[in-house]
Order: structure tokens, then sequence, then C-alpha cells
């Protein structure tokens, strides 16, 4: 059994700063890529930043400059550090990780959080 437990979301003024967390817990041999992702009602849900096991990460052109993910192998944690937020930003926040349990890899996503921006 794996879990993903995120916390961190929350409302927040146009311009403001929010950290989101995720700890990934279980029967984990190891954590491949780690990623958030995000959905807002009526659209589907669309990748905001991964990481690899490496530490090479990605952005969607929407948030770079502004969100930075960046993960603790130690703590099999992963973080979504969201600057300059916009009220476009707004929605429910996902962790996902793949992670390799025995012999497989499987893809596991959190319950979500949510992010509220205000203008």
């Amino acid at each position: 059994q794996v879990q993903l437990v995120e916390s961190g979301g929350g409302l927040v003024q146009a311009g403001g700063s929010l950290r989101l967390s995720c700890v990934v817990s279980g029967n984990i041999v190891s954590i491949a890529t780690m990623g958030w992702y995000r959905q807002v009602p009526g659209k589907q849900r669309e990748l905001v930043a991964v990481i690899s096991s490496g530490g090479s990460a990605n952005h969607a052109d929407s948030v770079k400059g502004r969100f930075t993910i960046s993960r603790d192998n130690a703590k099999n944690t992963v973080y979504l550090q969201m600057n300059s937020l916009e009220p476009e930003d707004t929605g429910v926040y996902y962790c996902n990780a793949r992670v390799v349990v025995s012999l497989l890899v499987n893809n596991y996503w959190g319950q979500g959080t949510q992010v509220t921006v205000s203008s």
C-alpha cells in the first residue's frame, strides 16, 4: 500500500506565495518521477511541474519563473514553491509519483489540495 499525502494549500491574495508538500509512504522500493498537477472544474488535469529522481525538473510555461518544484529523496517528499500567485493558478493541486513497488512501477495520486488565489 502506497499513500501520498499533500499539505500546504489554502487561500492567498494575488502576488502571494504558498508551499505545497507531498509525502509518499508505504511499501516503497524507490520513487522515480514526482510531479504536481492541477485541475479546475470543467477542465482536464494539467501538468504543473515534474522532477526526476536525479533532480532534473521541468515546469509548465504558465508557471515558469514563479513556481519551483523540488524533492527530498531521504524524506520521500516533493515540494512546490509557488510565488507571485495569480487568480488563474486557482485549482485543486494533485501530487503524483511513479513508485517502484516490488518489481513493478505504479502510478499514484494524492487526494488533492485546494489552492485559491483571490484578486
